[in-house]
């Protein structure tokens, strides 16, 4: 069985920085699509980002409004998925969560509500101020 475990979370200035890890145990990440979304309080959970591959490859997505300053990786090597955060603002505010498919192979997508994350993490709180 698959269990993530988010790490890196903090507090930050705006324009700073943060990177944030999902490890995976139990089954390897390796060609399955991984997804990292936020929930701000008040808000719906949203897509921030996901990643899947075929093992030769990686394919990647980004929320509109992310892209440039968020940057998805995977390091097969240590079964974990990154998101790097940059030029942070207070609207980046929120728990962020990574989820992962169970089956190897299909094509991520951008929607919290896709039935393809079936296996979440607890969360990683990220608070942007000054």
């Amino acid at each position: 069985q698959l269990q993530l475990v988010e790490s890196g979370g903090g507090l930050v200035q705006p324009g700073g920085s943060l990177r944030l890890s999902c490890t995976g145990s139990g089954k390897s990440l390796d060609r399955t699509a991984v997804g990292w979304f936020r929930q701000a309080p008040g808000k719906e959970r949203e897509a921030v980002s996901c990643i899947s591959g075929n093992g030769n490859e990686d394919y990647t997505l980004y929320k509109d409004s992310l892209e440039g300053r968020f940057i998805i990786s995977r390091d097969n090597a240590k079964n974990t998925v990154s998101l790097q955060m940059n030029n942070l603002e207070h609207e980046d505010t929120a728990v962020y969560y990574c989820a992962a498919d169970s089956v190897m192979f299909r094509v991520c997508v951008l929607s919290a509500n896709s039935p393809m994350y079936e296996h979440w993490g607890q969360g990683t709180q990220v608070t942007v101020s000054s």
